[in-house]
């Protein structure tokens, strides 16, 4: 099987293009690293590619909102190039940075036609934050989560709080499976009353992550490329996590997708 190509798009601030790019080798793809200047410059090596991902981060220091700078560019000088990118079977990932960076394009996740369908904000609590946290997966549409019901990540970020604009997309995301990555207590539980620690931001609806109608562009708050081998859990000398860590399997399913 040819490996799959991952472009790991990169910009002034982010941090995290190594260890996500290291993940998607390990799961059988090539990863490449490209700058958001030589990407608006020529749009071409998309086309080289099958994958594209966002990872984590500060593009541009956060700068007005997390993810908002570069949003903007990828808005006005990519959104045709990447429109044909996902229309041509491929698949987006946006890693806590690089999920606000999706949100906050206006087109790429979730998307309609009456302005900004969602976004994420300020952690309720105000301040950053850095722990692991539990999730429950839908995995009835989304390629990233495919076989996977529970999982275990790390998160670090400020500006993670998803918000709908209003009770109509929520109830639309949910209805449409793209809902993938909800907040959930150890035994899997995620009721309307889950509050902090289990919900970390006070996303509306426990979201962790949301994915497109076609399943194909998943963004998520929590970092998977941070547990990828046992000894990163945080109590891998007590609790035996297996031949992997938990976030591997996302990568995995991502370069089986074109296998």
């Amino acid at each position: 099987m040819t490996k799959p190509k991952v472009l790991i798009l990169r910009a002034p601030g982010t941090n995290c293009d190594q260890e996500t790019g290291f993940a998607f080798e390990k799961a059988g793809a090539v990863a490449t690293y490209v700058h958001i200047n030589q990407l608006m410059e020529d749009t071409s090596v998309l086309a080289d590619s099958q994958i594209l991902c966002l990872p984590g981060g500060f593009s541009y220091g956060d700068d007005i909102a997390a993810g908002r700078v570069l949003a903007s560019q990828m808005q006005s000088k990519l959104a045709g190039a990447i429109a044909e990118f996902h229309d041509a079977g491929k698949l987006v990932l946006g890693i806590c940075n690089g999920f606000q960076i999706l949100i906050k394009t206006g087109f790429l996740l979730p998307a309609d036609d009456a302005g900004l369908p969602a976004t994420l904000t300020w952690n309720n609590h105000g301040r950053f934050i850095d722990t692991w946290v539990n999730l429950k997966a839908d995995d009835d549409k989304c390629v990233f989560l495919k076989d996977i019901d529970q999982i275990y990540l790390p998160i670090a970020h400020a500006e993670g709080k998803f918000v709908a604009r209003d009770e109509s997309v929520l109830a639309d995301l949910k209805s449409n499976h793209q809902l993938a990555l909800t907040y959930c207590r150890a035994d899997g539980s995620n009721g309307a009353d889950l509050s902090f620690p289990d919900n970390p931001n006070g996303s509306t609806a426990n979201i962790a992550g949301v994915c497109s109608d076609s399943g194909r562009i998943f963004g998520l708050m929590p970092h998977p490329e941070r547990f990828i081998d046992p000894t990163h859990h945080p109590r891998w000398t007590r609790e035996p996590q297996g031949d992997q860590g938990q976030g591997m399997k996302l990568f995995r399913n991502a370069v089986e997708f074109f296998g």
